[in-house]
């Protein structure tokens, strides 16, 4: 049977897909990239924010029309929409066979051999059960890279955040399990892990008492293959001096961090439920430079967040504009259901929104510009990703740039380079975000 799998949403749910492409694999299941041959279809869905709600919704909608047809003989809703309504979406959209909630995807072999047997149901486990990763992964980011869930689920209880409620308080996947799975991706051609979890900082703090993150950072350095390492998803004020000296002592540690500051108004910062103030995060941010002057750092906000004044959005801008993060995202502030802050008074409006959004955009832009034009002439190490068509060039990414949020690298060569090679690269340009760069030397091997 042919199925055809749809994974929407963050890195983390990527990692939740591979594994039951690999479980399915493992059981002889074949797949298709062409919805119309699928035997069944099954949906990873993302609730984060409201726009990844109804991505979907609208995804499960058009999937459901193949079993309308009767060319889809099952239709298979997972991940976090399917945690959150598991039950709406049985009753409410009949084509959907089985609900996996988010700590129940080890089930998929049974969910699809029960759907296509006939049975409609909801499969879920308590969220404090901790899937365990399984030995038949199946890459979907090309093999040179992959991500590494080392835990699962959340303790801030962030205001406006819904995690908490989807995926469970924080669980440390133990240390012994991410190795084995390290090793294992390595003798598959991974050279790149990149280290993903709702906060990758306290790892280690509910299994051995301690913040164990640099200690696990060590034991993957170790790994024969593994060429760089990257951590995301760092809450600022979880930092640690253990881990700041293991970033410096370990070369395959890339000096990058992503840190979720969110806002830098003391006032909107309590009104998220963050546990950083202005000063904290310029402390925290001024000693990462310090110690490892090359690191690139970056961070996301939160735009229009209930209550911010147009102060307080001056506020933020000002901050960034004297931090000058390398990286930036914004979210226009989404109200969902069931959080603390869907409730506040004072909800902005989607214009005022929308337009302090953008404005955090075009700043950063110019920051982002500016830093890109002073690596001209920079000699760097960078990770080939693919070819460009028709072209005599390559796309890479240097340690600075996480893929599918950062900027690219362009490498112009007639040499012949494969994705995952690793080249010594002088940039002769920039293109807003982007890189362009010429071969400075043999492989970096």
């Amino acid at each position: 049977m042919k199925i055809f799998f749809v994974s929407l949403g963050c890195d983390k749910n990527l990692v939740d897909s591979e594994e039951m492409l690999g479980l399915l694999g493992s059981r002889g299941y074949t797949f298709t990239d062409d919805e119309t041959e699928a035997d069944v279809i099954v949906i990873n869905t993302c609730c984060f924010i409201n726009d990844a709600k109804e991505e979907s919704v609208q995804t499960i909608l058009e999937m459901a029309e193949y079993k309308k047809a009767g060319s889809c003989k099952a239709l298979i809703v997972t991940g976090c929409m399917a945690q959150r309504y598991r039950q709406e979406i049985l009753d409410e959209i009949e084509e959907v066979d089985m609900v996996l909630g988010t700590t129940a995807y080890e089930e998929i072999v049974q969910a699809v051999e029960q759907a296509v047997g006939g049975a409609r149901a909801v499969e879920e486990k308590p969220l404090a059960y901790l899937p365990q990763p399984g030995e038949s992964r199946i890459l979907t980011t090309g093999g040179h890279f992959a991500y590494l869930k080392i835990a699962e689920g959340c303790n801030k209880c962030c205001t406006y955040c819904i995690i908490p409620k989807l995926r469970g308080k924080y669980r440390s996947v133990p240390m012994e399990r991410l190795i084995a799975q390290a090793k294992m991706l390595a003798e598959q051609g991974v050279k790149e892990l990149i280290l993903v979890a709702q906060e990758t900082t306290v790892y280690g703090m509910d299994l051995y008492g301690r913040k164990s993150l640099h200690l696990l950072l060590e034991a993957l350095c170790k790994i024969s293959g593994i060429r760089w390492i990257r951590v995301l998803y760092c809450y600022p004020e979880e930092i640690y001096d253990e881990l700041i000296e293991t970033m410096k002592r370990e070369p395959k540690i890339c000096h990058y961090l992503d840190l979720p500051i969110q806002h830098a108004s003391d006032a909107v910062l309590r009104r998220m439920g963050r546990r950083t103030t202005k000063q904290d995060l310029l402390s925290i941010i001024e000693k990462l430079r310090r110690e490892i002057p090359d690191i690139v750092l970056r961070t996301t906000l939160i735009a229009g967040f209930p209550g911010e004044t147009q102060e307080q959005h001056e506020e933020l801008m000002d901050f960034i504009d004297e931090v000058e993060f390398d990286r930036l995202g914004v979210f226009a502030y989404s109200q969902e259901e069931d959080t603390p802050a869907a409730g506040m008074p004072d909800q902005i409006d989607e214009e005022t929104k929308l337009a302090r959004q953008e404005a955090l955009m075009e700043l950063q832009q110019e920051i982002a510009f500016e830093k890109a034009e002073a690596m001209v002439g920079r000699t760097v190490i960078a990770m080939v990703e693919g070819s460009v068509a028709d072209e005599d060039a390559y796309v890479a990414r240097t340690y600075g740039d996480a893929p599918n949020v950062d900027g690219l690298l362009f490498i112009n060569t007639g040499e012949m380079l494969h994705s995952g090679d690793f080249a010594k690269v002088r940039i002769t340009g920039a293109a807003e975000y982007d890189l362009i760069g010429e071969i400075a030397d043999e492989f970096a091997e």
